[in-house]
């Protein structure tokens, strides 16, 4: 039996525990629902003229199959946070799953373009919760060096990119759309298979007030990482009326009151907590970093096909529609997709020794620079270049953004208010075709790329003047009331 004399909290329980085989089998679920999604985002390069050719669309009707998918995102995002909130990090994962397999399977048998949208619209709402996979794992990982592992975690969503790149280059030309959509959903159903596996987070039980159910939790962790629990027994400062744990947690307050922690208060997981007085600064400046730093890199992605084609004198229309069984489609995607394994090794060497703030701010200012020449016309092999590092920079700079949102947040509101976050940041994936690359393709580079210039210096910026560094900082269960955690 432990003693009751002796507590320890949670953080200090993960610390002990340390990343193990419980954790290996935690980053290995969270980055299969993180490939999933980057292929059902990546495939969408590829349908869109497939259909187009097969069912005679108009550019714009080819153009909304995938606006509908970012446009259920937005739905997602911001649902699948409220549920993950409200009853849990597996609900929701398991919520997202069976909505994104369901749909994607039934998108492949859609008898007409109409069909085709409405269930690639269903497809995008289960993808909006791709979130959420990274709040899950987030938890379960120690303080010490918990931004190099959700780098790592990161890495998942450009393995998926490459990976949908190599399975339509080996599907497209010989079986079609349909068992590209049809094949791409497999990690979705394993997601559904290996469900019974995965448990809910300590920190999410602690702050429901289930007490007892987080220590077994961590006594699994400690038996599967062969490692073993502090002394005593697990402390939570959450109360909930009627709980299992109130006698528990009376016994235990003076303990818990001992402990030198930053006083918290407000347990809601209401969605206007994000505008409390401690929050608020931060909520509006993360909306306009995910807005930005998505509008840059679906750009950049899109822009790779428009300016690094041979036929870049204002023809991007055949390059985007061209014949699909073209393979030099496939390997542009491919090529530029493996351009963001370096950014994410230096990421992952940088954000845990220099902070996320910094740390944004050296990947955002090499983007700038690296997209600096194409504001006239270059050769293709410098514009290539450019596109390549920028892409790699700006997609570092937004992997560290998905590290500090869940990281600023307290427990109690973390996944409503990441999803909220990219719930605006699809709204600029959303805008961007429409807007950058409309600009290009009307022989206006110069104008598009000042545009994004102007936009990662805004988002630049924000990042400077973000309240909170959570480099080091233990994960917070609630609202600090106390201002010694804001950077002055």
């Amino acid at each position: 039996m432990a003693d009751p004399s002796i507590a320890y909290t949670l953080d200090e329980a993960l610390s002990t525990l340390g990343f193990g085989r419980f954790q290996g089998v935690v980053l290995a679920y969270a980055g299969l629902g993180w490939i999933a999604e980057s292929m059902e985002i990546m495939l969408l390069s590829f349908v869109g003229p497939a259909v187009n050719s097969e069912w005679g669309l108009t550019s714009s009707e080819e153009s909304l199959i995938t606006t509908v998918v970012f446009a259920g995102m937005i739905v997602g995002a911001y649902a699948w946070g409220l549920v993950s909130d409200t009853y849990g990090r597996t609900k929701s994962l398991l919520g997202v799953a069976i909505v994104s397999a369901g749909a994607g399977v039934l998108s492949a048998l859609s008898p007409n373009y109409i069909w085709l949208v409405v269930l690639r619209w269903m497809v995008g709402i289960g993808l909006g919760g791709g979130h959420v996979f990274s709040s899950w794992f987030l938890e379960f990982v120690p303080t010490a060096n918990r931004g190099t592992w959700m780098i790592v975690f990161s890495t998942f969503w450009s393995v998926g990119t490459v990976l949908e790149a190599v399975v339509a280059w080996i599907i497209m030309p010989s079986l079609g759309w349909r068992w590209l959509l049809g094949l791409s959903t497999l990690p979705c159903f394993a997601l559904l298979l290996f469900y019974v596996l995965i448990p809910e987070t300590p920190r999410y039980l602690c702050n429901k007030g289930r007490t007892s159910e987080a220590q077994a939790v961590l006594e699994k962790v400690a038996t599967l990482n062969g490692t073993k629990l502090p002394p005593g027994i697990l402390v939570s400062d959450h109360l909930t009326d009627g709980n299992e744990e109130f006698t528990l947690l009376e016994d235990t307050h003076l303990l818990t009151s001992s402990k030198k922690k930053t006083k918290e208060s407000g347990t809601s997981s209401s969605p206007l907590v994000l505008f409390s007085p401690k929050l608020i600064r931060t909520t509006f400046l993360l909306w306009i970093v995910y807005f930005g730093n998505t509008f840059s890199y679906y750009g950049i992605v899109l822009l790779t096909s428009e300016l690094s084609s041979e036929q870049s004198t204002c023809s991007s229309r055949a390059v985007l529609s061209g014949n699909i069984q073209d393979s030099s489609l496939y390997i542009n995607v491919f090529i530029t997709s493996l351009a963001e394994f370096p950014g994410l090794v230096l990421s992952a060497i940088i954000v845990d020794k220099v902070g996320r703030k910094f740390s944004m701010a050296i990947m955002l200012l090499l983007g700038f620079v690296l997209l600096l020449p194409l504001v006239s016309q270059q050769g293709e092999i410098l514009t290539t270049a450019s596109l390549f590092g920028a892409r790699m920079f700006i997609s570092a700079s937004f992997v560290i953004a998905c590290i500090y949102a869940p990281e600023v947040y307290p427990t109690s509101i973390r996944s409503t208010g990441v999803g909220v976050a990219t719930a605006i940041g699809r709204i600029g994936g959303m805008i961007c075709p429409l807007v950058a690359v409309a600009l290009v393709s009307n022989c206006h580079q110069t104008a598009a790329i000042i545009l994004f210039e102007v936009i990662v210096v805004v988002v630049g910026m924000c990042v400077m003047i973000f309240p909170f560094e959570t480099m080091g900082r233990e994960l917070s269960d609630s609202v600090p009331l106390s201002n010694s955690n804001v950077i002055t």
